[in-house]
């Protein structure tokens, strides 16, 4: 049998009308926090985040919808054992979680990693999810002439993603992934020095800087290749999908999040100006608005 690691569990953010629950999935206990009644949402968070990073946006849907934000394996709550980040892992996870809750099918929110996986949740259990929005995050057919120029702007992976390296980064330098975060946003005022000390603390955990660095190391030998090599090419998304891009989003430029053409049935990119890679924090009213709005059945 696996053994999964546990760190020292840190008290809990408090947020309104949360509730904290533990699910077993895969041999991993995945922390999920929940608010709200009405059609169930999962909400996927990105790096260097968890569960914490929808604190903006949750109150905004919790009167409609019931939210389930997950903490991916490695971060927040949840266990960090010692592989499984890779996207195909990430996507078991998912929905072997919803198998868990009984939850046949959802509609998802997802940033950055997390979106990431989203969009592979799509392509892999398309049955499972009603609509999809993605937020600053490409989708897997990105035109190569248009992404390769903007690559420079992957700096800070090649750091993440180097074995003890990037482990040691996150744990010994805050000041790195603070300067990621600050530099995420458009407005600095958005950053509560409270929010933003919670996610470098998380980040700093021996179990979750191994996390951060195993989820770049393996998107850098896998999925990196795949694009490369037109892998995805064979895939089709059929889940209705609405990418948010911030319009001066440092790491992905809406340059870079184009249409999908034939590669989606229903995939929809809007600009949002003024705004970095951190749309869930500078402009939740917005992401709020286009969820209910996508997730609201139409004849």
């Amino acid at each position: 049998m696996e053994t999964v690691a546990h760190t020292t569990t840190p008290p809990l953010p408090e947020l309104d009308g949360v509730r904290h629950r533990y699910v077993s999935v895969r041999g991993v206990r995945l922390h999920v926090a929940e608010i709200g009644q009405g059609e169930p949402v999962v909400l996927l968070h990105g790096f260097p985040q968890h569960w914490y990073g929808w604190r903006r946006l949750v109150p905004l849907l919790s009167g409609r919808y019931r939210l389930l934000c997950v903490d991916q394996r490695g971060f927040g709550w949840s266990d960090a054992p010692g592989h499984g980040y890779d996207t195909d892992s990430r996507v078991a996870d998912v929905v072997g979680l919803l198998d868990e809750l009984g939850l046949d099918r959802v509609h998802l929110i997802g940033h950055d990693w997390g979106a990431w996986t989203g969009f592979h949740v799509c392509l892999q259990a398309p049955e499972r999810i009603h609509r999809y929005l993605a937020l600053n995050m490409m989708h897997p057919w990105p035109l190569h002439h248009r992404l390769m120029p903007q690559s420079w702007r992957f700096w800070y992976t090649a750091l993440l993603e180097q074995p003890l390296l990037g482990r040691w980064m996150l744990r010994n330098r805050p000041g790195f992934t603070r300067y990621l975060m600050r530099r995420g946003v458009v407005d600095q005022a958005v950053w509560t020095p409270d929010a933003v000390d919670e996610f470098v603390r998380s980040s700093r955990e021996p179990d979750r800087a191994r996390a951060g660095e195993a989820l770049h190391r393996a998107f850098a030998l896998r999925d990196i290749a795949k694009l490369v090599l037109g892998r995805y090419k064979k895939l089709r998304l059929t889940t209705p999908t609405v990418i948010l891009a911030g319009e001066r989003d440092f790491m992905l430029p809406p340059s870079v999040i184009t249409d999908a053409g034939r590669h989606a049935d229903d995939l929809r990119v809007e600009v949002v100006p003024g705004c970095g890679h951190y749309l869930h924090e500078e402009r939740p009213d917005l992401v709020a608005e286009t969820a209910a709005a996508l997730f609201t059945p139409h004849d």
